[in-house]
């Protein structure tokens, strides 16, 4: 048999499946409704919506319960909170390269060109992430469960998207994408009634859990900074200026960070309180043990999201990745030829990390692009009349920025 077996469901419980598919259906026509499919606005919000919950709905609510227990909401608002002020910091960057008269710097030249060549590096080992993900989730639900194949189904999605990529560019990537995105806010719409049904349920027998927190401290500090790749993505904004106006990127950048935070504050505060630790074990694919406790339609489709989140977000940052390398050269190295070097370097760490450590080095590397991003900001602050307020602003971002490169830590080094 190839799926594994699900228990009958009983009638309540199959009405309530109803309740869940209905609501992933209606959000999904809502999001195809041509009014919201075909608005700019929305359509430069796809990438980096893409992006940013692309995975961490799949391993967030598992570790930060694991480890911060009931404070795992703060943890989930700090997260947003930093990546809403480094993404201003890039915005302001979009908005005063474009402006009629656009500081020139040599400087912060020299640090535009630093900075994109790290966001090529970020995004190398955050494509490894995602996919990584899409393997161990697409064989999660299998009689093919285990690590080798997890590994051989994400290698064959590498492969897929370096021939799409090389045959027909950005455009028949972004149409893949934006079926992927729409079909998982669908999905976690469809999840977070599940939670909700759940959590109202365990608030009303009084059987609501508040776990002490088990890391505290610099371990406690140090994970949370590890963790800053699952909020990432909202930098793609900023390179989208073939496609979209600068208005219109920051406004997408803006709306993709508030939409996902949202998401992830209402998933987080949901899971938090309806769960014992004891339930389940901290792997990559834990949440579909803890989505079968509500009901087994949802391991089911939660692994059709897991599949479309990671398989858009590996998009987004596969395009964006080979994109850069081509404006970085000059041309001399094709976009195309930039998604192959990509690709080897994620078949690379497919077979030689694990998943945890591949999200603790994502978010490194994603912070020595928005440290050198803020430090860019802080430039042009002191260089325009009225923003040395901001400039200072930005220095201290900087300095958060380093502090998480140099620290940020992964969930097993954390826990010793």
């Amino acid at each position: 048999m190839f799926f594994r077996p699900q228990p009958e469901p009983s009638g309540l419980v199959l009405l309530f499946d109803i309740l869940i598919i209905l609501s992933v259906i209606a959000t999904g026509l809502v999001l195809i409704a041509p009014r919201l499919s075909r608005a700019p606005v929305w359509r430069a919000t796809v990438t980096p919506l893409a992006s940013i919950i692309g995975s961490g709905f799949l391993v967030l609510a598992p570790i930060l319960v694991s480890d911060y227990g009931y404070i795992a909401p703060a943890i989930m608002a700090g997260l947003c909170l930093g990546a809403y002020l480094f993404g201003a910091a890039i915005r302001f960057n979009i908005f005063h390269r474009n402006v009629d008269a656009p500081v020139q710097n040599d400087g912060i030249d020299r640090l535009e060109i630093a900075a994109s060549w790290a966001l090529v590096f970020a995004f190398t080992i955050s494509v490894g992430y995602y996919l990584n993900l899409f393997g161990a989730f697409g064989v999660s639900l299998t009689t093919f469960d285990s690590p080798a194949n997890a590994k051989l189904l994400t290698s064959g999605i590498y492969i897929l998207i370096l021939i799409v990529g090389w045959t027909s560019g950005f455009k028949a990537l972004e149409k893949m994408e934006y079926g992927a995105v729409t079909l998982k806010l669908a999905i976690i719409v469809g999840l977070l009634v599940g939670l909700t049904w759940y959590f109202y349920q365990k608030a009303s027998a009084g059987t609501l859990f508040l776990h002490p927190p088990v890391l505290s401290g610099w371990p406690a500090i140090t994970l949370a900074f590890g963790l800053i790749i699952t909020v990432q993505g909202f930098e793609t904004s900023r390179y989208l200026g073939r496609n979209y106006d600068a208005a219109t990127r920051i406004a997408s950048m803006r709306l993709a960070q508030i939409v996902s935070a949202v998401i992830y504050m209402i998933y987080i505060g949901l899971f938090a309180y309806s769960f014992e630790r004891e339930q389940f074990a901290l792997t990559e694919t834990a949440i579909i043990d803890m989505m079968g406790i509500i009901t087994p339609m949802l391991p089911l489709l939660l692994v059709a999201a897991a599949l479309a989140a990671q398989f858009s977000a590996a998009i987004a940052d596969t395009s964006g990745s080979g994109g850069l390398i081509a404006e970085l050269t000059r041309g001399r190295i094709k976009a195309r030829t930039g998604y192959a070097i990509l690709v080897g370097a994620g078949l690379l760490m497919t077979w030689s990390v694990n998943i945890f450590q591949i999200i603790a080095y994502a978010s490194r590397a994603f912070a020595l692009y928005y440290t050198l991003q803020t430090v860019i900001a802080a430039r042009r602050a002191f260089l325009i009349k009225g923003n040395r307020l901001k400039g200072f602003g930005f220095i201290a971002l900087a300095l958060l920025g380093v502090m998480i490169v140099l620290f940020g830590n992964d969930v097993e080094s954390s826990n010793g």
